[in-house]
C-alpha cells in the first residue's frame, strides 16, 4: 500500500471513530493563549459536521478586537477573508461554509488555527486530504495549533510526505500540546 493509500484508509478509519465518540466542546479557552492572544491577526476556520466547534472560539477572537481572517479555497489553495461574525457573509461551498468579500491583504497573519484528524508527537496532521492547508503553512511564519477531540493524539508518527508541514501545537479541549 503506497503512502496516497495508507492516508486516506486512516481518514476513513479516523473520521468513522470521531463520528462515533463525537462530543461537543468549546475550545474558546484557545484565545488567551500567550501565542494568540499576544497577536492581532488570526486566520482560523468555520468548522462542519463532527470537526472540534470554533465558533466560540471565532466570536472570543471578534470580540477581543483582532482580525479573524476565515479561508475560501480558490483552485488548489486558500486565500483569506476578515470576518466580522456576520453569519450573512458566508455561503456554503460544498459541505463548508466560506467567507464571502475581499481577500485580505493586510499585515501578516501571527497565528493560524488548523483543522486535522489526528496530529502525531512531532506536530504531524492529517487533514481531511486536500492539501490545502499544507500549502499554506509552507508560505507563512505564523505559529500554527491544530484542533483535535480528546484521545486523537496519535502516540505513532503518522504518514508524511515532502510536502506535509508539522504544526507546532495541538489542542484538545482541555489540553496544548506545543511541539
Amino acid at each position: 500500500m503506497g503512502i496516497n493509500e495508507e492516508k486516506a484508509a486512516l481518514r476513513t478509519r479516523y473520521r468513522h471513530e470521531r463520528h462515533e465518540r463525537y462530543v461537543e466542546h468549546s475550545f474558546e479557552f484557545l484565545a488567551d493563549l500567550k501565542e494568540i492572544h499576544s497577536c492581532h491577526i488570526v486566520a482560523s476556520y468555520i468548522s462542519y459536521g463532527d470537526e472540534p466547534d470554533t465558533s466560540e472560539l471565532n466570536k472570543k477572537i471578534i470580540e477581543s478586537g483582532k482580525v479573524l481572517l476565515l479561508p475560501r479555497i480558490i483552485g488548489e489553495n486558500l486565500e483569506w477573508v476578515a470576518w466580522d461574525g456576520d453569519q450573512s457573509t458566508l455561503q456554503l461551498k460544498k459541505k463548508i461554509l466560506e467567507p464571502t468579500g475581499n481577500i485580505y491583504t493586510g499585515a501578516p497573519v501571527e497565528a493560524v488555527i488548523v483543522p486535522a484528524l489526528r496530529i502525531d508527537r512531532s506536530g504531524y496532521r492529517l487533514g481531511q486530504g486536500g492539501g490545502y492547508y499544507d500549502r499554506y503553512l509552507a508560505t507563512t511564519k505564523a505559529w500554527s495549533i491544530g484542533l483535535i477531540h480528546p484521545d486523537e493524539i496519535s502516540s505513532e508518527d503518522l504518514p508524511r510526505q515532502e510536502w506535509d508541514i508539522p504544526l507546532r501545537a495541538a489542542a484538545t479541549p482541555d489540553l496544548v500540546v506545543r511541539f
